[in-house]
Parts: structure tokens; C-alpha cells; sequence
């Protein structure tokens, strides 16, 4: 079997913690920051895991990380 490539913008992207949750960033705090209120701003900062949902599709992307 072939070896699997890994995508390079999910390992830009995602992270795998200790116990084997993948982290991500969240959305919408790039740019237009000044109509959004310092509350969501503040909690846009913070890192999240991946849904139960979406882990699948995210260890497709990253064969070796997972």
C-alpha cells in the first residue's frame, strides 16, 4: 500500500493534543474586527476541539498525526 500524503493545509491548521482531541482556531477573527464587540473578540482568542462530527474528515486529512 502506498504511503497516504498528508494535507498540508490541515497540518497548518490543526493540532492534536495529548489525549488525542484535535484543536482548532476559531473563525472570524481576522479582519472587520472593529464592528465586532471586545466580548467576541476575547472569546474567538480561544482554541476549541474539533466536533465528534468533523474528526473523521480531519484524520482523513492528517494519516500520521492522528
Amino acid at each position: 500500500m502506498p504511503k497516504l500524503k498528508t494535507k498540508s493545509g490541515a497540518k497548518k491548521r490543526f493540532k492534536v493534543t495529548g489525549s488525542g482531541k484535535i484543536k482548532r482556531k476559531r473563525a472570524f477573527k481576522n479582519h472587520i474586527l472593529t464592528k465586532k464587540e471586545t466580548k467576541q473578540k476575547r472569546r474567538l482568542g480561544h482554541k476549541v476541539t474539533v466536533k465528534k462530527v468533523d474528526e473523521n474528515n480531519v484524520k482523513l486529512m492528517l494519516p500520521y498525526l492522528v
